[in-house]
């Protein structure tokens, strides 16, 4: 019996022998596989160099597609880049106490800098757009350890609310939509009543109207078919205006019309049904008739119609124009020492 106690414990510590070899050799693969990670790290370098990194994002297919985005390294931290965001060059005004910090630039070893601080804010407000190089990234001046600024100034790209409205990727867009293709993610679904959800557009464009204000511009979207699906032209047009804004780019039509791809309709609000306008509707050897008399009375009412309208928007832009608004403090300490320096 002690012999065979004896084997028993033998043999579990050679598979504990065993087990700890195994666990060994997967932690020195492991060291193997972070030290060439670290090789390539870009992280203490002088120069803001930047490596391509795919990122997972959302897009509004509800699929996952990979985008590559640019990953810059600004001194211990990692910036996400979103290249499609709008961006303007502005210079921003900085003051700083340098008592805490280790001088203005980023140097490597020497956290916090001033420079280093700002780059995680900005990182944080989610307004960077690339590395400092894409960023055209310039500063006035840098400042020693300790030392202090009231008016250092940088200058670089960052993202900007000021939305363009992309017409140009609209009008890309739109162009997918043109021919025969199965529109049931562009559609409400009527299941009962529908069971074909292949549509056949003509003609799809984006040009601009002839009425526009001191606020706005018109811009129509023509739509050519021959036969529409429920809220169609209506889903169509509010992916249009995803793109326009910036958040979806033109290949998302593609995604949208594949339907192994997109087998199912993603959640997203459709555009406003008032503008939207049913034309005309043509048939093949059909003539419609309308009496002069019935044509004039026509034109004499929507012509009144008109002119009401054109009197409610001068009234409303009547009032737009009437809005003031109070002065800031520093407009009304301007206009005293204005007045003081007149009286004098």
């Amino acid at each position: 019996m002690a012999a065979a106690g004896s084997d028993g414990e033998a043999a579990a510590l050679v598979a504990e022998v065993d087990a700890l070899r195994l666990r060994v050799q997967e932690l020195e693969r492991e060291n193997k596989r972070l030290d060439k990670i670290a090789s390539r790290c870009t992280c203490g370098s002088k120069d803001d160099s930047a490596s391509t990194s795919p990122v997972v994002s959302a897009s509004l297919c509800g699929s996952n597609q990979e985008s590559k985005n640019i990953k810059s390294h600004c001194k211990g931290h990692q910036v996400g880049v979103v290249s499609h965001c709008p961006k303007r060059l502005v210079a921003l005004k900085i003051m700083y106490f340098g008592q805490r910090f280790y001088g203005f630039a980023s140097e490597a070893h020497t956290e916090p800098t001033v420079e280093s601080e700002i780059f995680k804010a900005l990182e944080r407000a989610k307004l960077l757009v690339g590395s400092r190089k894409e960023s055209c990234y310039s500063r006035c001046g840098r400042t020693d350890k300790g030392v202090s600024a009231t008016g250092q100034v940088i200058s670089l790209f960052l993202r900007s609310n000021i939305k363009d409205a992309g017409l140009e990727e609209m009008q890309k867009a739109a162009s997918k939509f043109i021919g025969e293709h199965d529109y049931r993610n562009f559609c409400k679904m009527d299941a009962a009543n529908v069971s074909n959800y292949r549509r056949h557009i003509t003609d799809f464009n984006i040009s601009a109207y002839d009425q526009r204000s001191n606020y706005d511009e018109l811009w129509a979207i023509t739509i050519k078919g021959s036969a529409f699906l429920w809220h169609q032209v209506r889903c169509m047009v509010a992916v249009l205006f995803l793109i326009g804004q910036g958040l979806e780019s033109p290949c998302v039509v593609d995604s949208l019309l594949d339907i192994t791809k997109t087998p199912r309709k993603p959640q997203y609000n459709m555009a406003p049904e008032i503008p939207l306008i049913l034309r005309s509707c043509l048939f093949d050897e059909v003539n419609f008739l309308c009496s002069s008399e019935a044509r004039i009375a026509l034109i004499e009412h929507l012509k009144d119609e008109y002119h009401q309208y054109m009197l409610q928007a001068a009234i409303f832009h009547e009032a737009l124009s009437c809005l003031s608004f109070p002065a800031s403090y520093e407009e009304r300490v301007a206009k005293i020492r204005t007045k003081s320096a007149d009286s004098v």
